[in-house]
């Protein structure tokens, strides 16, 4: 069950929230809690009935070394608890990466184990060291075991985040929250959960098959012509632009059906003037706990710059390979990383100075946005093929080096070239020149600790943001109404339906 199927739609979420509102009549806050909970974990087992035994086997030994590092203070028992989260996650999802790699390179044949990677096991192994981390530094507020549960298991960020942390949600965990503005709560959050789908349903998906041709073919060892190559690589990067951000949105919006708010995980990372603007603004739950919990561990760039570049990459790499277990992942985090170390570099080598006219500093930014993305839509390369000679394939093509392609294999692809790149123009007017989301309602603080720079409309066309700001009433209404029906339209017209990117890691 995704949030984009009309199960989730029609079935799951309306006795959900229905429920929710008779326990809030009746001020039954613990009740409440009790009902997120048996929800999500109905949401969870829908997937996978025999992974939920993982997840609240996970939940209950995590609960208990949580108690046990707020009485005794171990590092030993944090220490453990970090191995074991930390192993669980790597039988799972590397085990049979290992062996296969192991056989390669010994030349034996060693039987894979067939593991069937739990859902959203990345996330809430993530989400739960960083509880027994803060824990253990003191930083923790202290929660019964329902609390708890629903910070790990709350079906909103369950599958594919954002990963949050013990003081964005389990404060919010109370009655006062719950009483708040529940008819505007409601609004807000059903016009994120609209966006979201619109942006999954109707953009992702639509331009999702000229990226599936492309890798495709090329998987299947085809050759591939420099506009193939293109289009390929331009859809897949409006793909998962669209497909993740969609994601982000519809959490945040189902998440504030009751009144909780999620940290920000996604703000126009396209429009980043430079790589490390980029991860400031791409999963930004995900870059900032690789910060918090693996960079400034080792040395972050305190111990110098040489220390520092490696720290980098190194924190890059596992988060390429956090992804999946697989080496084009890895490739992608270590490019990054080395995307990263040039910028830093080049950073501390090129002052900063202030453009001389308006018209060269537009041009500067327009240049720095283009090389950004550029670099970006490479790695991507890397991202979405499913082996390195596939990927090489796509980049031949890309730079020009293809020199002889099967025509047959192409013709009905490129034949849609007009109409590709008239869709690319109207994908890029909304990524670089219109609001996102979290700028379309930022009046009524759509995400926990929205700062200024966070949501500020520097980087949008100012008229536009001001015409497109949210708020209750009837225009707004029709409009939302409008989208959504067409998103269910489209719903109802696919074949069938795609998971979220981020699901499968």
């Amino acid at each position: 069950m995704v949030f984009s199927s009309l199960e989730f739609i029609y079935l799951f979420m309306p006795p959900v929230l229905l429920v929710f509102f008779m326990l809030r009549y009746f001020q039954k806050e613990n009740a409440i809690i009790w009902w997120l909970i048996a929800a999500s974990i109905a949401f969870y087992a829908w997937w996978s009935p025999i992974h939920l035994i993982l997840l609240i086997a996970s939940v209950v030994i995590n609960f208990t070394l949580h108690k046990m590092i707020l009485k005794t203070g171990s590092r030993f028992v944090l220490t453990i608890g970090i191995i074991g989260n930390l192993a669980t996650l790597a039988y799972f999802k590397y085990a049979d990466f290992l062996i296969s790699n192991v056989n390669l390179i010994a030349g034996v044949e060693t039987p894979l184990l067939g593991i069937v990677l739990p859902l959203a096991i990345s996330f809430f192994t993530f989400q739960q060291i960083s509880f027994l981390y803060d824990t253990y530094v003191g930083q923790i507020e202290r929660c019964n075991f329902a609390k708890y549960c629903l910070f790990v298991v709350f079906f909103p960020q369950l599958i594919a985040g954002p990963i949050v942390l013990q003081k964005h949600t389990i404060p919010q965990f109370k009655m006062s929250i719950f009483n708040k503005s529940w008819a505007l709560n409601l609004s807000v959050g059903m016009s994120l959960f609209i966006i979201g789908l619109f942006k999954k349903i109707v953009l992702a998906d639509g331009i999702a098959p000229i990226a599936n041709t492309v890798f495709n073919a090329s998987e299947a060892g085809h050759a591939v012509p420099f506009e193939a190559a293109w289009m390929g690589t331009v859809a897949y990067t409006f793909q998962i632009y669209f497909d993740f951000s969609g994601y982000c949105d519809m959490a945040l919006g189902l998440a504030r059906m009751f009144g909780i708010r999620l940290p920000i995980n996604f703000n126009s990372p396209y429009k980043a003037l430079n790589i490390v603007d980029f991860w400031r603004r791409w999963h930004i739950t995900l870059s900032t706990f690789l910060r918090n919990y693996l960079y400034i561990p080792l040395g972050g760039n305190k111990k110098g710059l040489t220390r520092r570049y490696v720290n980098l990459t190194a924190t890059m790499l596992l988060g390429g390979l956090w992804h999946g277990a697989s080496w084009n992942f890895v490739f992608w985090g270590l490019l990054h990383g080395f995307y990263l170390t040039i910028n830093h570099a080049w950073s501390a080598i090129v002052p900063t100075r202030e453009a001389s006219s308006t018209a060269i500093a537009f041009l500067e930014r327009t240049v720095a946005r283009a090389l950004t993305l550029l670099a970006v839509m490479v790695a991507w390369v890397f991202f979405r093929a499913e082996s390195f000679g596939s990927a090489l394939a796509v980049l031949k093509g890309m730079f020009g080096q293809t020199l002889y392609a099967d025509s047959r294999i192409w013709d009905g692809l490129l034949n849609e070239t007009g109409s590709f790149w008239f869709q690319t123009l109207v994908l890029t007017c909304i990524v670089l020149i219109a609001p996102n989301s979290i700028e379309i309602v930022k009046k009524y603080r759509p995400v926990v600790d929205l700062k200024a720079k966070s949501a500020e409309l520097r980087n949008t066309f100012l008229p536009l943001a001001r015409l497109l700001h949210w708020r209750p009433s009837l225009g707004w209404s029709v409009t939302f109404s409008i989208v959504g029906l067409v998103s269910l339209i489209q719903i109802y017209r696919l074949d069938e339906l795609t998971e979220f990117i981020y699901f499968n890691f």
